[in-house]
């Protein structure tokens, strides 16, 4: 059985490896797939986080940031709430055939670089947390 501390580990190791995926997806050109990855990198540490914060090992078994967020200690801004809920969906969007090409006209290099610079600094703030 693993401590509350090798859970934690456990997400924010499979977010580092999911933060690399993003920057490979981001190099090619694969932004809408790089979003999506983005997306887990946050969940995932929000994961780590809910463990850290509350009393038992495993966090809710769903992807919404927003929630996600709402059932830790964090305390986020309302830019920032607003952020993980554009993120939210683009997680959602990102899985079904009718919003793929819509979504790939719409998330170019400019867009995808705006949303992957605030996902980061995000995710730095997430992993600052769990020191």
């Amino acid at each position: 059985m693993l401590t509350k501390q090798e859970h934690i580990e456990y997400w924010k190791k499979t977010a580092a490896s999911d933060w690399k995926v993003v920057q490979q997806l981001f190099e090619v050109k694969s932004y809408v797939q790089s979003l999506f990855f983005a997306h887990l990198v946050l969940e995932k540490l929000l994961k780590a986080n809910w463990v850290k914060d509350n009393t038992g090992n495993y966090p809710p078994r769903i992807h919404n940031l927003v929630i996600l967020a709402s059932k830790t200690s964090l305390q986020f801004n309302e830019d920032e709430v607003v952020f993980l809920g554009r993120m939210n969906d683009l997680q959602l969007e990102g899985r079904y055939p009718d919003y793929i090409k819509s979504i790939h006209k719409r998330y170019k290099l400019k867009e995808a670089t705006q949303i992957l610079k605030q996902t980061d600094q995000i995710r730095k703030c997430l992993l600052k947390s769990l020191q």
